[in-house]
């Protein structure tokens, strides 16, 4: 649905030059939720930009379906752009009008019938619990709320991608829940492909498919968030996952003397059986748990550990383990 090929964007100022992207390829499959994570000045933002050509990129191609953006005039790129929605994460709402106005503005803007027009914006509001918010105006609304607003608006011309530019960052984390379900449901309901930028961990975790880690405008890991989560390759990523949720962490120092370290990763069914006991008591061997963590990726569960092998035959149950589908690693 989207590919992105040695895209490169610079900027130029009185300061100097600065590559916020440097040669970047990404494909995007149809109905696919894409995470693009990295720290703060990686990327990201110009990255989503260039799908919908709020940027233009000094090199490379973007394309959307069938459509290079990167070649389009600018009347071409205004009816293109009609199949691209976006989120913002302080909601880029218009203050003098009231939410029924803000989620009619795009509808308006292309000149849709005033029947039209009333018809989809009730049928967004109600879709998205804010029927009872209508007449409002956005100051008088949460941020939740206003952030489902957003989405309602980039949602009334119909788009097959929807681009989400730190769209929870500006949220507390209930409220975030709630705004990363709601694009869960979209995404499964209407099949829309969701590009989701952000520096928070969980979130990628918590809606999706795949993700790709950004450092100084490169991609520097892909794959399977599931993948990416329990097997991070990059530096970049293991220092994000060990400072947020979503990795296991241990004191090294409190290893038992001699024994030998492996991360046991477990996932779906397997998550809940006690496969370690089971090949420690047949092949006798002892072992501490030295940390721990049970979850989910994109609603698949998953279990995560470090254990010590202290004692018995500790090839013999890595090798039994990783029989039963138990993914082991040795650990430094």
């Amino acid at each position: 649905m989207i590919r992105l090929e040695g895209v490169t964007k610079r900027y130029r100022s009185a300061a100097g030059e600065r590559v916020a992207l440097d040669a970047v390829d990404l494909t995007v499959e149809r109905g696919q939720v894409f995470g693009v994570v990295g720290r703060s000045g990686a990327g990201k933002s110009t990255l989503i930009r260039t799908i919908n050509r709020l940027e233009t990129p000094d090199k490379g191609h973007v394309f959307v379906g069938d459509q290079e953006i990167t070649r389009l005039k600018p009347t071409e790129l205004r009816a293109a752009r009609r199949r691209i929605g976006m989120i913002f994460q302080h909601f880029n709402l218009l203050n003098a009008k009231t939410i029924e106005e803000n989620v009619a503005f795009p509808l308006r803007l292309e000149g849709r019938p005033d029947a039209e027009v009333r018809a989809r914006s009730g049928e967004l509001l109600a879709r998205l619990g804010l029927s009872e918010h209508a007449k409002k105006h956005p100051a008088q609304l949460s941020g939740g709320q206003k952030q489902r607003v957003g989405i309602a608006r980039a949602l009334a011309c119909g788009p097959e991608v929807l681009l989400c530019d730190e769209a929870t960052s500006a949220l507390d984390p209930e409220t975030t829940d709630e705004i990363l379900s709601l694009l869960d449901e979209l995404n499964r309901e209407l099949g829309l492909t969701i590009v989701l930028i952000t520096h928070q961990m969980e979130v990628v975790r918590r809606v999706c498919d795949r993700v790709a880690v950004l450092k100084d405008g490169r991609v520097v890991e892909e794959g399977a968030t599931a993948d990416v989560f329990l097997h991070p390759k990059s530096p970049v990523t293991q220092a994000m996952l060990a400072e947020g949720e979503g990795g296991e962490t241990f004191d090294a120092s409190l290893a038992p003397a001699g024994g030998r370290l492996a991360r046991l990763t477990f996932r779906g069914p397997a998550t809940y059986e006690p496969e370690l006991s089971r090949v420690a008591r047949s092949v006798g061997v002892d072992y501490s748990i030295l940390s721990g963590r049970i979850s989910r990726i994109r609603g698949e569960p998953y279990g995560q550990m470090v254990v010590a092998f202290t004692g018995g035959d500790a090839e013999t149950a890595v090798a039994r383990l990783s029989e039963r589908g138990v993914v082991v690693e040795a650990v430094s």
